[in-house]
């Protein structure tokens, strides 16, 4: 079903290879794990096997891929996309619409297949799926999982052979990723192939028949199911992978106090009158890390947004030491790590990016600052060429150098392996004792565990 054979491959003249002469073989009806470390290359391996590269991707390309049967290299797009459905690590880029059910019929439109079946198709995905509430929505006011949820949802109607998706659970709480868990099972009951790229590795328990474990490049060593589960804790830590079993969060709930250092009072958002998040209340001192807990689309980030003054709250009152602020002074004492990295990466070099927003150039901190998130050796690499994981480390140092007063974090660790949630968590609980206000919203339980102190559920 799926060849790679004597691949090797780099995105640039003068860069590493990304790939070094990887072999590996995939059986019809298999579900294969890519895992390793942030920048091993399961990405680009992803993109092997979809025919993005050497398609779309340029690059120097050496070896052979044989992906659904058809030699990619020599084998139409279209041709490939009919059997190789993808969902990429940021979902909207590969939409095509505006509203959910345009995008469900899409590809079948695309393919020239006739209105009655596409309509059945469609109507028999959202069924299979549970996506009932998705049906009929504006495709940008959905959350990120909503989204990947729905990218998944439009491969599916399509019923291609192989199935690639990378990062699928980034975005995505507990409930929906047992709902992917569910979708993943029923697509592999239909002798489906399945390759997935993640750091998340719980809900696969049950699903992978081998897992490919990758490191600089290169894929080290081929685990069979049972061998993987096996693994002890410090071997796995070791490998830079994250927890192969769920925990459950402990943490206190935070309340109200008319002492704290923020208040936030009856805040409210709407969109044309329909309710976003109604009357929110909570507090927060200096030197406490807050984590947002909650269901996909219940409006955490915006609330965190409304927080940081990006968008104006309905109605409500937020205090900083005691004196009210509108939007345009929350704006000045917040800084958002947003959750879509691409939309706050501007310049054309990792040093530079750093350095946007900053008044002062202090390089010594700058440095210090990109060797902590291992990033210093792409200082001089385009934002865009980093690999999902190194963006998302790169909008947490911009954050830090900042030195605002309230720092929000959305999904910090979206795309990070076990290593570098580490290195993420570490420095916000260093922050959190220089007199930092700190939310994060999370889905990633791991890292809510050994970071935050309290926890808000919207």
């Amino acid at each position: 079903m799926i060849d790679i054979k004597n691949v090797s491959f780099k995105y640039s003249e003068g860069e590493d290879y990304q790939l070094k002469n990887i072999n590996l073989h995939i059986k019809p009806g298999e579900c294969i794990l890519l895992c390793g470390k942030s920048g091993c290359g399961k990405t680009t391996v992803t993109k092997l096997i979809n025919g993005l590269i050497p398609h779309f991707i340029q690059g120097e390309f050496e070896g052979k891929v044989i992906s659904a049967g058809m030699d990619v290299e020599n084998t139409k797009m279209y041709q490939l996309s009919s059997k190789i459905g993808s969902v990429f690590q940021n979902p909207k880029s590969q939409f095509f619409n505006i509203d959910s059910d345009s995008e469900l019929a899409f590809g079948l439109e695309n393919n020239g297949i006739k209105p009655e079946y596409i309509k059945k198709r469609v109507s028999d995905t959202i069924n299979d799926l549970q996506i009932e509430k998705l049906v009929s929505r504006n495709i940008f006011t959905m959350s990120g999982g909503e989204k990947q949820a729905l990218a998944f949802a439009s491969i599916y109607t399509v019923n291609p052979e192989v199935y690639v998706l990378d990062e699928p659970t980034a975005n995505l709480d507990q409930k929906s990723i047992q709902i992917l868990k569910k979708q993943l099972e029923k697509i592999k009951s239909l002798g489906k192939t399945i390759v997935i790229a993640d750091h998340r590795l719980y809900y696969l328990a049950d699903i992978i028949d081998r897992a490919v474990y990758m490191d600089k490049g290169k894929i080290v060593r081929i685990f069979e199911r049972e061998e993987f589960l096996a693994l002890k804790d410090h071997d796995r830590i070791k490998m830079g992978l994250r927890m192969i079993k769920n925990i459950e969060i402990k943490h206190s709930k935070c309340v109200v106090s008319n002492k704290a250092d923020l208040i936030v009072s009856g805040l409210s958002y709407s969109i044309k009158k329909n309710p976003i998040f109604q009357d929110i209340s909570f507090s927060a001192n200096e030197g406490e890390v807050i984590g947002i807990l909650g269901n996909n689309g219940t409006g955490k980030t915006t609330l965190m947004r409304c927080l940081a003054g990006l968008i104006k709250e309905s109605k409500g009152t937020v205090k900083l030491n005691g004196k009210c602020l509108n939007g345009k002074q929350r704006n000045r004492a917040c800084y958002m790590i947003m959750q879509d990295v691409n939309h706050q990466l501007f310049s054309e070099s990792v040093w530079n990016e750093c350095t946007l927003s900053l008044e002062e150039i202090r390089e010594e901190v700058i440095l210090d600052i990109l060797k902590k998130f291992n990033l210093h050796i792409y200082k001089d690499n385009h934002p865009m060429a980093l690999s999902g994981g190194q963006k998302q480390r790169l909008a947490i140092a911009t954050g830090l150098l900042t030195d605002k007063k309230i720092l929000i974090f959305d999904e910090p660790t979206s795309g990070l392996d076990y290593e570098n949630m580490l290195v993420v968590s570490k420095m916000i609980k260093k922050l959190s004792k220089e007199n930092h206000i700190i939310f994060i919203v999370t889905h990633d339980m791991e890292f809510l565990e050994i970071t935050c102190n309290k926890t808000i559920i919207n």
